[in-house]
């Protein structure tokens, strides 16, 4: 009596696919998990906004790390006026502080020497071949590696004709704005520069009380025009079917898209997991 009556309820499960509490239970968890889904990748992608907008201290290190890419504006001046942009190098992959078009650097450590307290202005130029920045010269190439006379500088040299303080004795000088900073941070050593995100900083030869200029409109739109290039993205993880046999005939139920199929008398059961 027993056998006869398991069996005849393992009949009426097979006929109705699973049963009521089944059905209605099934598609609520499977909706439910793959709304958690979403939502947690919509968190994580908030969170990464913040922490790429709001730049600091990394655990485990000093911004910025090995991995992190930022970008900033930079201007080379010559006693008053902007000299053109730095050629663009890609030919040194070892180096982790590049210049990109319209004078924008981009900050990429590869390495301890360009990362954290070592992302420095001095690094960026000890990178960027032909480039010389110290507290007495300044040396800006004509392509990378090329010199160039016209626009290598030392303190005291004489402004040139046609510029904006011809016959002024000049002075090497390097000036940063942290973002939103309205004046600038003056100073003779660019080793005590180092890269923030979104940052402003100028190099100049100018007489001693002319405030370097800041990067053009230009160079700062392409600076932020760079940084929008990075992006997130979030994976759904694709539900994974599980099988459970006992012994019957077969029926098939579908729920928007999610089969689940229950078998009696060699049942073969498939349900879905999110």
């Amino acid at each position: 009596m027993a056998k006869s009556a398991s069996g005849k309820w393992v009949s009426r499960v097979g006929a109705s696919g699973g049963g009521k509490a089944y059905k209605k239970t099934r598609p609520g968890n499977f909706y439910g998990a793959l709304a958690v889904i979403v939502i947690l990748g919509l968190v994580a992608t908030v969170f990464a906004r913040y922490d790429y907008q709001h730049p600091g201290k990394a655990v485990g290190g000093v911004a910025p790390k090995i991995g992190t890419t930022w970008y900033a504006a930079l201007s080379i001046q010559n006693c008053g006026t902007r000299i053109p942009y730095l050629t663009t190098d890609s030919t040194d992959k070892a180096a982790g502080l590049t210049v990109l078009s319209a004078d924008v650097i981009r900050i990429s450590p590869l390495s301890a020497a360009d990362a954290g307290a070592n992302a420095t202005l001095a690094q960026f130029a000890n990178e960027y071949v032909g480039l010389v920045a110290s507290s007495s010269q300044l040396n800006v190439p004509k392509g990378a590696g090329i010199a160039n006379p016209k626009t290598s500088f030392t303190n005291g040299q004489t402004c040139g004709a046609g510029t904006k303080y011809a016959g002024q004795k000049g002075k090497i000088t390097y000036a940063y704005w942290k973002y939103g900073a309205k004046k600038p941070t003056i100073t003779s050593d660019p080793s005590t520069i180092r890269f923030a995100q979104d940052m402003s900083i100028a190099m100049a030869f100018d007489p001693a009380n002319v405030t370097p200029l800041k990067p053009g409109t230009q160079t700062i739109d392409a600076m932020f025009a760079d940084a929008q290039t990075v992006t997130s993205t979030t994976t759904v993880t694709t539900p994974v079917a599980t099988t459970t046999t006992v012994k019957g005939a077969t029926t098939t139920t579908t729920v928007k898209g999610a089969a689940t199929t229950t078998t009696v008398k060699g049942v073969t059961t498939t349900t879905t997991k999110g």
